[in-house]
């Protein structure tokens, strides 16, 4: 991938704390939807994936909070696929806001799961480059 995806969020007032701070579940969303979002950049519906019988699957999540967020924040939600040997893979995201601080890092693994057997895919790579109509997109 020659530039690494982002997609731009507002921060909410409904997605905000009693502190005024927004939610920490929230910013699991935000990288949820730019991972989303790059899928269908890259020529990857929702819908294609379900005709195929395949969808990802989030393993295991570790975020940093490194600065907050306030309602009315203008953030970046980046997405880079790293492609590791075997089923599972993983993502790492930053969320930043207006000015380039950094408020959150997100790793997430993840595999492709196989949904009639339910078990991984044994080449998610080899699924997205099918798919994808710019399978540049994923680094691959």
């Amino acid at each position: 991938m020659t530039e690494q995806y982002a997609v731009k969020v507002t921060v909410r007032g409904y997605e905000t704390d009693a502190l005024g701070h927004l939610n920490q579940s929230v910013y699991l969303q935000y990288a949820e939807h730019a991972r989303w979002s790059l899928l269908q950049e890259a020529g990857i519906a929702p819908s294609e994936l379900l005709a195929k019988g395949v969808g990802p699957v989030t393993l295991e999540q570790t975020i940093r909070y490194l600065r907050e967020l306030r309602a009315g924040d203008e953030t970046e939600v980046t997405c880079s696929f790293i492609w590791d040997e075997g089923k599972t893979h993983r993502i790492e995201q930053t969320i930043r806001k207006a000015d380039g601080t950094v408020a959150a890092e997100i790793s997430v693994k993840w595999g492709l799961m196989d949904l009639k057997e339910r078990r991984l895919v044994a080449d998610s790579r080899e699924v997205f480059k099918a798919m994808a109509s710019d399978a540049k997109a994923f680094g691959l």
